[in-house]
């Protein structure tokens, strides 16, 4: 289950990373830079005219390179989740830097969300996108655009809550042990959720499904699978934290 969001494994070794040597950079593409494709497929719904998906790659590949140049030992196993996390910060430090999300996308995003809520409880089920459409008086196209720029607000890796356990250790030294029992902690709660929230992270995070993609496969609305995926990331929390 979910396969990508734990195959970085960790030993017991603790490394310094603040005196690394140097590290032959077209090696540590060659070898890495799947890691990349991997957070941006997980991050692309945040992509923007200002920053594509392919600004977002080239960013994502250069905080690959200095994960590596500040790691030293790229060949080492416990490098991805340290790179993993350069990565991410590098792509989500230029998206806050650019205000990924204008004040009239998230007015219209909220907006999205109120008229949604408001039909579920007129209805007393969750409205279709024909209902959403029509009670925001607006295109499908736009429906769309707001759904994604709703999307983008909420979504967050599953990764991230793997690298929430280990990212306290990443700095001059880095503990393989605390990252390996929050990976542990992280997929008892997986193993936690029913068995549609556990299908939908699969298809998100393991078969890079995107939004509309996994509403098909779950015969389900995109803002029902938005709140789905919500609901599960919430779940998952509590597990942790319990």
């Amino acid at each position: 289950m979910l396969d990508m969001a734990f195959n970085d494994g960790y030993t017991e070794t603790e490394l310094s990373v603040s005196n690394a040597a140097p590290v032959d950079e077209n090696k540590l593409l060659q070898k890495h830079q799947i890691l990349v494709k991997r957070i941006v497929n997980q991050l692309r719904a945040h992509a923007t005219t200002h920053c594509s998906v392919e600004d977002m790659q080239q960013i994502g590949l250069i905080g690959l390179l200095e994960a590596g140049r500040r790691y030293g030992n790229v060949d080492d196993p416990q490098f991805p989740a340290y790179a993993v996390c350069r990565i991410r910060g590098a792509i989500l430090d230029e998206l806050r830097r650019l205000d990924w999300r204008s004040r009239k996308t998230r007015q219209d995003a909220h907006e999205l969300n109120d008229v949604t809520r408001d039909l579920m409880r007129s209805l007393g089920r969750q409205p279709t996108d024909a209902e959403i459409i029509k009670a925001l008086g607006t295109s499908e196209q736009d429906y769309y655009a707001r759904l994604n720029a709703s999307l983008a607000g909420e979504m967050q890796s599953l990764d991230q809550l793997l690298e929430n356990g280990a990212e306290n250790h990443i700095g001059d030294s880095y503990d393989g042990v605390s990252h390996e029992e929050a990976r542990i902690s992280l997929e008892s709660a997986l193993s936690k959720l029913n068995q549609r929230d556990q299908l939908l992270m699969t298809l998100f995070y393991q078969h890079d499904l995107n939004l509309h993609e996994i509403a098909l496969v779950l015969d389900l609305t995109p803002p029902r699978i938005c709140q789905l995926h919500k609901q599960a990331l919430k779940q998952l929390n509590l597990y942790l934290t319990a």
